[in-house]
């Protein structure tokens, strides 16, 4: 009986349900199989048909809390909506939840970010972090700021606006021409490069300068702000050198253009702490946030803007020209209160942080599977790059479409594991698992994760 509702519901789906960032036309072909997710618990989610897996990459790297809060957040919603459904956030009005969770984020935050601005999601929080960028320069005298910088292989959000700092041609190229004129510069991965760069100064000290050329090259005059992810999700959870970071607020600060920390991936807790910069002693000028923000049990996102900015947009007669229906919804600022008490409550941070080490040695010792080129990432958040069947470790059309299309993302649902498979040019899989996570949880994990990746390597 549960297998038809199931079959039945998949084919509703396909009759009347567009997936983001799918063919959706082939759903249903080819051995495309829709996972149909009808409930959650801890750690774990159960698809239409009954079988349970570790959804290991978080949802979408939102459910930092799992899936057995329910009650606790269906209280908080119901006391909320007993006194207030909706109240925008516009033209001088406000209500106390949003006024309350801006006074907790501020408490939290990095240095000097007093203010927020919330917004439904994370590329609506970006793309706000531009148009503040945007409106602060030019109530500075400086109009001509109108440049953007972002990193190779950077993904920041799919809006007409946050795909000019998204370096995928996949995803950009369908769409025209960048609304923002934006200049990619490196990444900091070090996989594949010179030997001298395993040296954290000497691989900054060459970021950093490459940097300052793109920098100098465009027009100091014409930068209004760098975007980077402290860890970057897109390439595979890669970590920044030591003083990468200082080294970023310093160049931002010779040249006047604004810091941007895009943290809607990782911050609350995915990296062992509030703001993944935390680790790396970033010092922004705006934070982005969201996912985590609520742990998915709302949507929600947010800009939150550091003082040096504020002073200036907040100048008495600037209008700051810009806004969202839904931006700080009562019941998703309601629900982002208690996620946030729930963290500190439950001591979710501590999770991480306890468990990181070994999660890390777990993950470190793939590299001796022959198809794992790299493993990197940190706190609960990972990814191996996997190499292949060719000269230089790419993969032959063949083996990527028996291996990355097929055999490992099967493999791993059959043995109870969502994670994130990426069939592109440097193939990935990778995990972001709930923050609730105990240690079994996640030995199982690096445990599905090694059988399937050996198997893998044994066919190539």
């Amino acid at each position: 009986m549960i297998a038809a509702t199931a079959q039945l519901t998949a084919a509703t789906a396909q009759r009347h349900l567009l997936l983001n960032m799918t063919a959706n036309g082939s759903l249903g072909h080819e051995d495309e199989e829709l996972l149909i997710v009808r409930r959650g618990e801890g750690p774990y989610v159960d698809d239409a048909d009954g079988r349970r897996y570790i959804d290991g990459l978080s949802g979408l790297y939102c459910c930092q809390l799992g899936y057995s809060y329910g009650p606790e957040f269906a209280e908080a919603a119901e006391r909320q909506l007993r006194e207030l459904c909706y109240s925008p956030l516009w033209t001088g009005s406000a209500h106390p939840t949003a006024i309350e969770l801006a006074e907790r984020l501020s408490r939290i935050a990095p240095v000097d970010i007093e203010h927020t601005f919330f917004s439904s999601g994370g590329a609506e929080a970006v793309e706000t972090a531009w148009k503040i960028a945007r409106r602060y320069h030019a109530l500075r005298g400086e109009p001509g700021r109108v440049k953007a910088i972002a990193r190779r292989g950077a993904y920041h959000g799919l809006t007409v606006g946050t795909l000019s700092f998204t370096d995928d041609p996949g995803l950009t190229e369908p769409y025209g021409p960048p609304a923002i004129d934006t200049r990619f510069v490196s990444n900091t991965s070090r996989y594949g490069l010179a030997p001298e760069f395993a040296d954290d100064e000497v691989y900054t000290a060459w970021l950093l300068a490459e940097l300052e050329a793109t920098i100098l090259a465009e027009g100091p005059e014409t930068i209004a702000m760098l975007i980077a992810e402290p860890v970057q999700n897109r390439g595979g959870c890669i970590t920044p050198p030591q003083g990468y970071w200082q080294g970023l607020r310093a160049l931002a600060d010779r040249y006047g253009f604004l810091l941007v920390a895009d943290e809607v991936i990782t911050a609350f807790g995915r990296i062992g702490e509030w703001f993944g910069g935390d680790r790396y002693g970033a010092r922004p000028d705006m934070v982005t946030v969201a996912k985590g923000i609520t742990s998915g049990y709302a949507p929600l996102g947010a800009t939150l803007v550091g003082t040096k900015v504020t002073e200036v947009i907040n100048r008495p007669g600037a209008v700051l020209n810009h806004g969202y229906t839904f931006a700080g919804h009562p019941l998703s600022a309601a629900i982002a209160l208690r996620n946030l008490e729930i963290m500190e409550r439950d001591r979710i941070l501590d999770n991480v942080r306890g468990l990181q080490d070994d999660l890390a040695k777990r993950m470190a010792a793939l590299t001796d599977l022959p198809i794992v080129g790299d493993v990197r990432g940190t706190g609960f958040f990972y990814s191996c790059e996997l190499v292949g069947d060719l000269d230089g470790g790419g993969f032959s059309d063949t083996a990527r479409t028996e291996l990355i299309v097929d055999l490992i993302p099967r493999r791993l649902r059959e043995a109870g594991l969502l994670a994130r498979v990426y069939n592109r040019s440097a193939p990935l899989v990778q995990i972001a698992p709930p923050l609730i996570s105990d240690r079994a949880v996640l030995d199982r994990i690096a445990a599905i994760l090694a059988g399937t990746l050996a198997e893998a390597s044994s066919r190539i």
